[in-house]
């Protein structure tokens, strides 16, 4: 089994995402001894898991993007920058058709629809870890290709900081909803739930640079593109929009300097 496992970047990407989607229930499961949560921690987790997404995409993503376009007959950034914006164009299509509610807003946005409000909410969700799980299968993706940029451990670095965000995006889901009323069980659901499309999103990222290796740095940025417009669109205005400003800065220069430190460390 391990030499399957080595062999394959597929099964590695859906046990990397696999354990991504874990933490997050992980961070549900806090909804069974706490119903509260302050805006100020909330804020911090949030700043946090923005500052992981940013140097994601950078050190994980954009960079062997830039890297492995050398010598390939075009111009080292043309790949980066247009998988890099390609992926925030189909984040905001998706955005435009799915029905979703972000905390931080009144009004659903996408399709006019009836779902319950705590149905929108996880859809919110949901929507920006389709990018995360994605950018894990493509590293492993890119490891088992052979391309030198690309390592197993820096993919393994990769699903490490997308899990650690997860954590408090697992309770920013269920904490809220059982505030309202919702009860532990449906709140932990909710809350697991937001993560159950990483592992699907990991597996189709590692199949497809695996098989189609020209599309490799266009993969890499493209999933870059995706989590940035994540975070500029959702995250940091959620996070600096209740008064808790340098709570969430820092929380976001902490999560920056973690996801660095793991990939430099251990890519």
């Amino acid at each position: 089994m391990p030499e399957v496992i080595a062999h394959s970047p597929v099964l590695q990407a859906l046990f990397a995402t696999l354990f991504t989607w874990g933490v997050t229930a992980l961070g549900a499961a806090t909804v069974y001894f706490t119903k509260h949560i302050t805006r100020r921690t909330l804020d911090t987790m949030l700043g946090f898991a923005g500052g992981v997404m940013i140097a994601a995409s950078f050190w994980s993503l954009l960079a062997p993007a830039i890297e492995m376009s050398a010598g390939n007959g075009v111009p080292e950034w043309l790949p980066a920058v247009v998988g890099f914006l390609l992926g925030g164009v189909f984040l905001r299509g998706i955005d435009a058709v799915l029905p979703h509610l972000h905390p931080n807003m009144a009004r659903p946005e996408g399709i006019p629809t009836h779902w319950r409000r705590s149905i929108l909410l996880v859809l919110a969700i949901t929507l920006h870890n389709i990018p995360e799980g994605f950018a894990v299968g493509v590293a492993f993706g890119a490891a088992a290709a052979g391309i030198p940029e690309a390592t197993v451990a820096g993919a393994i670095a990769l699903a490490i900081g997308i899990g650690l965000q997860n954590f408090p995006e697992g309770a920013a889901v269920a904490i809220p909803l059982r505030r309202q009323g919702v009860t532990r069980l449906k709140a932990f659901w909710y809350g697991q739930l937001s993560a159950v499309v990483e592992p699907i999103a990991g597996v189709i990222g590692a199949a497809l640079v695996f098989f189609v290796r020209p599309l490799l740095p266009y993969a890499l940025a493209f999933a870059a593109g995706a989590m940035i417009f994540v975070v500029v669109e959702e995250v940091i205005p959620e996070s600096q929009g209740n008064g808790n400003t340098d709570r969430a800065t820092m929380g976001a220069m902490i999560g920056f300097a973690v996801m660095m430190l793991l990939d430099v460390a251990l890519g």
